[in-house]
């Protein structure tokens, strides 16, 4: 039981004790009548009394008179004088008693109104100022303002270095920053000053997190978390309140690890709101910026963050003497995949005929969350099978849920669809494989997905690459429009399925010719400019960074490359139109077919 709520308790319990005394004390007195002398004085004459007890005062003058009838009733009278009424009661035949004075009780009279009321103010006094009463709304105020930061005392950190696989050379940077928490003494010899902040910038789901807590298990080192939007609030002030908080709480723990998840929800550019450079969060950035290289020390206190929109961030945060140091964590390659698969598939039995190396050669573009997700949805489908260990199928049909969507074989399709999605997905594998920078083609299947798509064409990349060449993006090009020539060449007709193929191939022509300076009459001038497209504020009053007419070029530029690649690819569907036809009759036989199936088919 809690010890405030006990000491209430009592102080309750002895109120009600002392009411209940005096509701006693008060039943105690007998419940008489009165009436008037004059009364008194006709009963007498009438001879109705049978007994007078006279009560005097201590003056022996005055006093009560407690009056007993023939019939057994009593009746009390006060009265003023009672030496006035000894010559009436002479003339009575009742029997008059004549008590002593009473002696006035001194603990009723006087202690015990006084303990009452001494009971009574030491029960406010202690209600008012216990900590239960008003520390319990107050303390929520004082709340309000803490650091919402989570901390993990040294030692408690599971996760090191060697949990985190496919980023070499990115420990490697990191792995500083962990001997200088163990001996900072050799790097203060030489005159070296540690970064005082990392930021670790990737896409999404590439081991930012990771990387950071790996880091505080392996420096042993307590390690602060808390996301970038537990800064902000609806109340003006309260994010650089927290802000400071979080400082001093490092201070007192230091040498320490401050790690600031998902920052630009607090350090976007500064001046590109419509509310002007004093909302709140302006103020809690500005807060971060004094903290972190201000006039205030934060010796042995270390900060990493990460974000997936550096371009965003203001450039005071990213100075040297702030965030000195910039790593950038991108997707894994084939080694760094097969690496990360190792980690995961280290808790799941694994079939000997799984390959994770030919798991990682075929999962390009995938980062760690991605595979670590893949992992895992094949293990729920080795689990609904009731069976204990992974098959290769079972990574197979997961890679085929997360990169597509579920395939729902349930959904009624009129065979008019299924001939005219056949065909559509057969127009692009052919240019799949025909292609030479974009295939070869890992699976067709005719079957709907979770995504809306009555079917999908699966390449398999073979190799990591670092850039993409131009004649790459037209054949991306060629190939999103394979869909749409094969409906028009085979049905003379076409549908609205190739509406997001369309799409795909317009942006990547856009870009071709406004971002990457790709067409001949645009020439190697970017037109692109999409950094501040975020920015509400700066976008309402930025103005474009070329002509009407420039914007008239480059819109027949696009059209141009666009006709080029739909007539290209149209030359070859029609040249393997005996492929098209067998490819779509197996199509519509099978619903899906491998890539070993589909080479067939050429051969």
């Amino acid at each position: 039981m809690n010890k405030k709520n006990h000491g209430y308790r009592v102080y309750f319990a002895l109120m009600i004790g002392l009411l209940a005394i005096a509701i006693m004390l008060s039943l105690l007195q007998k419940n008489k009548t009165y009436y008037t002398k004059d009364q008194l004085f006709a009963d007498i004459d009438s001879g109705l009394i049978e007994k007078i007890i006279i009560e005097p005062n201590a003056d022996n003058k005055t006093g009560a008179l407690e009056i007993t009838f023939n019939n057994g009733s009593e009746i009390e009278l006060f009265v003023i004088d009672v030496i006035d009424m000894e010559s009436k009661l002479d003339e009575t035949d009742a029997v008059v008693y004549i008590e002593d004075i009473p002696r006035e009780n001194w603990f009723l009279s006087y202690v015990l109104p006084i303990l009452v009321i001494l009971i009574v103010g030491v029960f406010l006094f202690v209600m008012l100022t216990s900590p239960g009463a008003n520390a319990s709304q107050s303390s929520k105020m004082m709340n309000f303002t803490k650091s919402r930061a989570k901390m993990y005392a040294a030692g408690t950190g599971k996760i090191t270095l060697k949990d985190v696989a496919g980023l070499t050379e990115e420990k490697d940077e990191l792995d500083e920053i962990v001997q200088f928490l163990k001996n900072p003494g050799k790097f203060i010899k030489v005159g070296a000053r540690i970064p005082k902040g990392v930021i670790l910038v990737g896409p999404p789901g590439t081991g930012k997190t990771l990387l950071a807590k790996a880091i505080a298990g392996e420096a042993d080192v307590p390690f602060f978390s808390i996301s970038g939007s537990d800064f902000v609030e609806m109340f003006v002030g309260v994010g650089a309140s927290r802000v400071r908080d979080l400082f001093q709480e490092a201070k007192k723990n230091a040498p320490c690890i401050v790690f600031i998840d998902e920052i630009d929800a607090v350090a976007r550019r500064r001046g590109t709101g419509l509310g002007g450079g004093h909302d709140e969060r302006e103020q809690t950035l500005n807060q971060m910026l004094v903290e972190m290289d201000g006039f205030g020390e934060n010796s042995g206190i270390i900060v990493l963050a990460a974000t997936n929109r550096v371009d965003i961030l203001d450039p005071a945060i990213l100075r040297p003497g702030r965030f000195d140091r910039k790593i950038a964590i991108g997707v894994p390659d084939i080694g760094g995949r097969e690496e990360i698969l190792n980690i995961h598939a280290k808790n799941k039995p694994l079939a000997e005929d799984v390959n994770l190396k030919d798991i990682a050669q075929t999962t390009a573009g995938f980062t760690g969350a991605d595979l670590e997700n893949l992992l895992n949805e094949a293990a729920i489908v080795a689990a609904k099978n009731d069976r204990e260990y992974l098959v290769q199928d079972d990574i197979k049909k997961s890679f085929i849920k997360v990169g597509i969507g579920t395939e729902k074989k349930s959904r009624i399709i009129s065979d008019e669809e299924k001939k005219i999605t056949a065909y559509h997905e057969a127009g692009h594998a052919i240019l799949f494989h025909v292609l030479p920078n974009v295939g070869p083609v890992y699976t067709v299947s005719i079957i709907p997905t979770g995504l809306g798509a009555a079917g999908y064409t699966m390449p398999l990349p073979e190799k990591d690459e670092m850039f993409v060449t131009k004649s790459h993006m037209l054949e991306e090009i060629m190939v999103s429009l394979g869909g749409r020539i094969a409906e028009d060449l085979i049905f003379g007709d076409i549908t609205t399925g190739a509406s997001s193929d369309i799409k795909s191939a317009t942006k990547t022509a856009r870009r071709m010719v406004t971002k990457y300076g790709m067409s001949k009459n645009i020439g190697v001038i970017c037109y692109e400019d999409d950094d501040d497209e975020v920015f509400i504020g700066r976008d309402l009053a930025h103005a474009k960074n070329h002509s009407e007419e420039v914007a008239s070029e480059i819109d027949r530029e696009v059209k141009a490359i666009v006709e080029e690649c739909y007539q290209k690819a149209e030359n070859i569907i029609k040249e393997h139109m005996d492929v098209l036809h067998s490819c779509a009759k197996l199509l519509l036989e099978k619903e899906k077919i491998s890539r070993d199936e589909f080479e067939a088919l050429f051969e």
